[in-house]
Order: structure tokens, then C-alpha cells, then sequence
């Protein structure tokens, strides 16, 4: 059976055209950021997850009918030993866009791969820029690889983006460092909200700051101006006086429910329609013929208003 646009278009009930698609490659990860991983954690084994056939094959089915833009997320991607033939397979798909999401400890080897292949867009987290809190936040040592790293694929021409989760006592004091890092190597630095999900969802209030009180602060020193963006952007953007650029995802303060156009493929096959949900279809071992009717029903699946919490741990959904 041949599918297509015509077939079945991805488009929710509420007018939402979902075309973005995030894909967890693993749940394991090297590092142990405290808001994204609880203190024990047990990661899906290897034979478990998708084989590097199953996600071409899942992918391509869904490019068939509106997908065009994949991101490869993790847990931490970079981890897995398949890793490049999962993105030789992806590349292969006739994408708008095919971007990574990595902690960039193991990104430096990759470039040269990365560089022949269609997934140019790297997004790298990085939560400060001094080695001692950076250690405290990822329970690792390796700020300097990170920093490196990201600095190595920009030279290189990669569009980078810096990630930063602000959270209130503990590195919200470095907006101001991230802006002139961003101004020093033209590399965009958006600010994340801390988001209700996983360990700390219950004391969540204790370390949240939001992304108007951060462009507040800014504000007080210099100008911002704000930049256009796509309709379904997750940030919203600005360029600073001093030649930053940076952004603000304010998944939490202010919400873009609305106007939300992904969906996300766990590492072992399940097609979640929301983030903040673990409702969703399996995908795994589904022929095309039983595409259509599973994807009507996540496409109903999708809430339109910001969902409370979610007890999840993060690295089990995919970043």
C-alpha cells in the first residue's frame, strides 16, 4: 500500500499540521543532570530499542505523509554504537531539515561524520560556563569536551544552538556570560524554562524562573530586538545590543500548545502526540496499511491546552 499526503493529512482537530518529528535513539545517557534523572536509574537494554532498519523504516512511512523535519535525541544519542548508521539511513529521507540534539561529550569525533551526511542542525545543552557548577549540575567532568566541542562544529559551519536550562539559585546568574559567549562566537544561546516533569516536578517552583523575569534582567543593561520567528517556533528570539542572539522557550510561563507541530518516536517504537503525555500508538513491527488509523488516533490525542505535570523522568521521552 502506498501512502501519501492525500491519504490522510497530519492534522489534529484543532488545525494543528503536525510535520516535526523528534526521535529518541536511546534513553541512556552519560551524564546525570539532576532535573532530568532521578537518583537510580534503569535504562531500557539494548535489544530493546529500535534497530537502525526499524527507525528508517517508521521514519520513512511518516516522511510518506507529512513529515519533514526529524530531530535525533536521547537519553544522550551519541551513545549508541549505531549511532552513524542510524543517520546514514535518515539522511537518506527527503527532509527540510535533519538536526541532533547531543551533551557534545562525544560530538567532536562525530563532526567529520556528521559533515557528510544531511544532519547539520546541532543542538548542544550546556547549562554553564564554569567548570565547577557545570560538574555540580551533570554530576561529569567533562565541561571543557562540551565547550570544545561546540566550538569546533561552529567553526566548521554546523548551525549550532547552545541549550541552557535556567534554574533559579543555581546558574541564573550566567545569563549575562551565555550573552557574550553567544556575541563572541555567533553561536545562539536559548534559554529554557525548567519543566514540570520528572524528580523534581513537585518542588519544581523551587528552582523555576521564568523567561520574562529573565528578559527583565537583561533589559536592565541592555536592549533586546526581537526577531521574527516561524509560527510553530519553540522560542521566541532576540538579537542583544552587545551582538548576542538568544531565545527563550518558556514551555511553562508561556506555553505554545497552540500552535504545536511535533510528535516524538520513543527509542522502542511508541508515537507520543504531546510531550507532556504518555498517551500514544505503538509503531513498532506496524505495517503501512495500519498507518492511517493509528495516526488518526494520535492526531486525537494531541491536547490543545498545556498539560499540569508529568511524573516521567525526562530522559525516558526523549529531549
Amino acid at each position: 500500500m502506498n501512502l501519501s499526503s492525500q491519504q490522510l493529512q497530519l492534522i489534529d482537530p484543532h488545525g494543528r499540521r503536525i510535520h516535526k518529528l523528534r526521535v529518541q535513539l536511546t534513553d541512556a545517557c552519560n551524564f546525570r543532570c539532576f532535573y532530568c534523572m532521578p537518583e537510580k536509574v534503569k535504562f531500557t537494554p539494548p535489544l530493546e530499542l529500535l534497530t537502525p532498519l526499524e527507525f528508517k523504516a517508521i521514519c520513512s512511512n511518516l516522511v510518506e505523509l507529512g513529515i519533514d523535519e526529524i530531530r535525533v535525541s536521547g537519553g544522550e544519542p551519541l551513545v549508541r554504537s549505531d549511532f552513524d548508521e542510524i543517520i546514514e539511513r535518515l539522511s537518506r529521507l527527503p527532509l527540510c531539515r535533519l538536526g541532533l540534539t547531543t551533551n557534545g561529550y562525544f560530538l567532536q569525533e562525530k563532526l567529520a561524520f556528521l559533515k557528510q551526511t544531511s544532519c547539520r542542525h546541532i543542538n548542544i545543552s550546556l547549562d554553564s560556563l564554569r567548570e565547577e557548577r557545570f560538574k555540580a549540575i551533570t554530576k561529569t567532568s567533562h565541561f571543557r569536551t562540551v565547550y570544545e566541542s561546540a566550538i569546533k562544529a561552529k567553526v566548521m559551519g554546523f548551525p549550532i544552538k547552545i541549550n541552557v536550562v535556567v534554574l533559579k539559585g543555581i546558574n541564573d546568574d550566567e545569563i549575562f556570560d551565555f550573552i557574550k559567549f553567544s556575541a563572541q562566537y555567533q553561536i545562539e544561546v536559548r534559554f529554557l524554562e525548567l519543566i514540570k516533569i520528572g524528580p523534581y516536578y513537585k518542588t519544581h517552583s523551587n528552582f523555576f524562573i521564568s523567561a520574562q523575569e529573565m528578559i527583565t534582567t537583561i533589559e536592565e543593561k541592555e536592549k533586546l530586538y526581537p526577531q521574527s520567528v516561524n509560527s510553530d517556533s519553540t522560542s521566541f528570539n532576540f538579537l542583544t545590543e552587545s551582538g548576542g542572539r538568544i531565545g527563550f522557550i518558556a514551555s511553562e510561563s508561556q506555553p505554545f500548545c497552540g500552535f504545536c507541530s511535533r510528535w516524538r518516536l520513543t527509542a522502542t517504537g511508541k508515537l507520543r502526540a504531546c510531550l507532556m503525555s504518555e498517551a500514544g500508538v505503538n509503531l513498532r513491527g506496524v505495517s503501512k496499511s495500519e498507518y492511517p488509523l493509528l495516526l488518526k488516533s494520535a492526531l486525537k490525542m494531541k491536547p490543545i491546552e498545556r498539560l499540569p505535570s508529568l511524573k516521567q523522568p525526562m530522559y525516558q521521552i526523549g529531549g
